[in-house]
């Protein structure tokens, strides 16, 4: 449906092998969610700057961006401050931070500082006892449980950090790095700033295209982990840049 714009109840019904009453209610509760929009005889796709909230995006891409995570946090040092926007792929670096053993110090002090503005990272986090957790202020979006806004950009400018790992919507050559909501854009192009190295995770999907918010061009990236070789085109603009692309095994 993401190609076409739309489906057809007897369509999903024969490649699902449901009953049409199965597919239309199913279909119902997907237009109650607000994730597509009812026509007749089917559904059709919201618009392409869309943004589903976090709890529908987990499963997408699931293994790349698990191992995306890993390699992303194996370019963490022990004893590094870490800044964290949210997302699914983020979520996964701070799951991949939180168990790691190389952060475990033997006098039971921190091994590594996360600042964040991801709710649910903080949450998670809370628990291990060598993780210091820093979460910014602002406000509360539902889609993403990110905090953003004016108060965000004040705490941050209080901090120096040694890695951002930031998760983006899109990639390309002429936007840079893009998101969906300029909110969000704004908190992340904050951490870039007082970032001293600035590491972006984005699976194969984001690569070639552009979201309706810019966060920051190429030039001031430092590293792309990514789950499969970039096309051409963009891997050209990559390098160009002086971005070092990190292919996640």
């Amino acid at each position: 449906m993401s190609e076409r714009g739309n489906v057809s109840i007897s369509e999903i019904s024969k490649s699902l092998d449901i009953s049409p009453a199965t597919a239309r209610r199913d279909l119902t509760t997907l237009a109650e969610q607000r994730l597509v929009t009812r026509t007749h005889g089917g559904v059709a796709a919201l618009g392409t700057g869309y943004e589903l909230p976090l709890q529908y995006k987990i499963a997408r891409q699931a293994d790349a961006k698990i191992a995306i995570a890993r390699a992303a946090a194996g370019l963490v040092m022990p004893g590094d401050s870490v800044g964290l926007n949210g997302g699914t792929t983020t979520t996964e670096v701070a799951r991949e931070l939180g168990k790691s053993e190389r952060f475990i110090r033997s006098d039971g002090d921190y091994g590594v500082t996360i600042v964040t503005n991801a709710l649910n990272i903080g949450y998670e986090l809370s628990v291990r006892p060598h993780v210091k957790i820093v979460v910014t202020g602002g406000v509360a979006r539902r889609q993403s449980y990110e905090l953003v806004g004016a108060v965000v950009a004040t705490t941050l400018a209080e901090f120096a950090v040694d890695v951002v790992i930031l998760g983006v919507d899109g990639l390309s050559g002429r936007y840079g790095a893009t998101t969906m909501h300029e909110g969000e854009a704004e908190v992340s192009r904050r951490f870039a700033e007082v970032g001293r190295k600035v590491i972006v995770v984005a699976d194969s999907t984001k690569m070639d295209r552009m979201t309706f918010a810019r966060i920051c061009p190429l030039e001031r990236i430092d590293v792309l982990v990514t789950d499969v070789a970039v096309p051409p085109a963009l891997q050209a603009d990559l390098e160009s840049a002086g971005v070092e692309i990190v292919i996640a095994a």
